[in-house]
C-alpha cells in the first residue's frame, strides 16, 4: 500500500472548499503524505473568492490559470505538476461518502494498474424540479457497482473519480484536441485498452452534487456529440453504444425519417425531458438525432 498520494482537483465554477476539508481530514487522519493540487480554471470571481481560502490548509495548493485551458488540458497540468507517485482525479462537483474513502484507495493500489471507484447519486430526488432529468438519469445510467462495471472495465471508467500511477498517466494523458465537454474519458479508457493496462472497479463512489438544468444537460451533449465526431474524421473511432446505434441506421437507411422526426420534435422532447416523469429513450432518440445532423454539418 503506498504512503503517500498526490489528490488533483480542476476547478470550473464551483465551491470546492466543503470537498477540501473532507479530503483533507481524511488525509491527516490516515498519517499519510500527500498534498491537494487545485486549479481553478477559469472560474468567476466569486468562485475563486471563495475557493482561495483553501490555502490556509496545510498541504493543499491553490492555483488560478490565466486563461481557460479545458477539461483535457487542465488535468494533464495536474499530472504533471504532482509530486507523488499516485494520482487520485476528481471532479470539483463531488462529495464524499465513504469515511475511508482515501484509504479504501490506496489499500487497492498498485504500480501496474488504474483503479476506478465509481459514481454516485443522492437517494431522493432534487427539490428544484429544474434538477430532476440530471438526477434521473445519473440514477440510471452512471451509477453502479464494480461487479457491474467491471464485465465492460474500459467503457465503464469516467474521470470522476480515478487512482491511477503517475507514470501510466504521463504515457498516456488527455487528448488536449478535445477542447470542450466530453468523451475525453472515452478515449483515455480506449488508449488504457490499447496498452493493455487493466482497470480495477472497486465500490468507492463519489457522490455527484454538480446537477445541471435540461438546458445546460442537453448542452453539454451537444458538445460530447460534437467531439465524437471530430474525433471520427480524426481516424480516432470510439466505441460507444451511440455511434453503433447511428452506424446500424445508416445502414438500414433510416437516418433521413429519424433526421426528420428530431427537427420536427426537438422542441417537444426537450419538454418532456423537462417533465416529472422524463423517459430516457426519448433521450436516446435526441442524441441519436443530434449526431446524424452533426454528421451532416461538418462532412467536406
Amino acid at each position: 500500500m503506498p504512503s503517500s498520494v498526490s489528490i488533483l482537483i480542476p476547478i470550473y465554477n464551483f465551491d470546492v472548499r466543503p470537498l477540501v476539508n473532507d479530503l483533507h481530514g481524511q488525509c491527516e487522519a490516515a498519517g499519510i503524505g500527500y498534498e491537494i493540487l487545485c486549479l481553478d480554471d477559469g472560474s468567476t470571481p466569486d468562485f475563486k473568492q471563495k475557493n482561495k481560502e483553501i490555502w490556509k490548509r496545510p498541504n493543499v495548493i491553490y492555483r488560478e490559470m490565466p486563461q481557460n485551458l479545458g477539461r483535457s488540458a487542465i488535468r494533464n497540468a495536474l499530472g504533471k505538476a504532482a509530486r507523488f507517485e499516485f494520482l487520485l482525479f476528481m471532479d470539483c462537483d463531488s462529495r464524499v461518502v465513504s469515511p475511508l474513502f482515501i484509504q479504501d484507495y490506496l489499500y487497492h493500489a498498485a504500480p501496474d494498474y488504474l483503479l476506478y471507484g465509481g459514481r454516485c447519486y443522492a437517494d431522493q430526488p432534487p427539490a428544484d424540479s429544474a434538477l430532476l432529468f440530471h438526477w434521473y438519469y445519473g440514477r440510471q445510467r452512471e451509477q453502479s457497482t464494480a461487479a457491474a462495471r467491471s464485465r465492460s472495465p474500459y467503457h465503464s471508467f469516467m474521470t470522476n473519480n480515478f487512482l491511477v500511477p503517475k507514470a501510466i498517466f504521463l504515457d498516456i494523458q488527455f487528448d488536449e484536441t478535445l477542447l470542450q465537454y466530453g468523451h475525453e474519458d472515452t478515449l483515455f479508457g480506449m488508449e488504457l485498452a490499447v496498452r493493455q493496462v487493466p482497470i480495477l472497479h472497486i465500490d468507492n463512489p463519489l457522490e455527484h452534487i454538480g446537477l445541471e438544468s435540461v438546458s445546460s444537460f442537453l448542452r453539454k451533449t451537444e458538445q460530447g456529440i460534437e467531439n465524437l465526431v471530430q474525433l471520427n474524421r480524426a481516424g480516432k473511432r470510439i466505441e460507444t453504444k451511440l455511434l453503433k446505434t447511428q452506424a446500424s441506421v445508416e445502414k438500414w437507411g433510416l437516418a433521413l425519417p429519424i433526421k426528420w422526426a428530431f427537427s420536427i420534435f426537438k422542441t417537444l422532447m426537450v419538454r418532456q425531458l423537462n417533465s416529472v416523469k422524463p423517459r430516457l429513450w426519448l433521450f436516446d432518440f435526441y442524441k441519436l438525432g443530434m449526431i446524424l445532423v452533426k454528421r451532416d454539418k461538418t462532412e467536406p
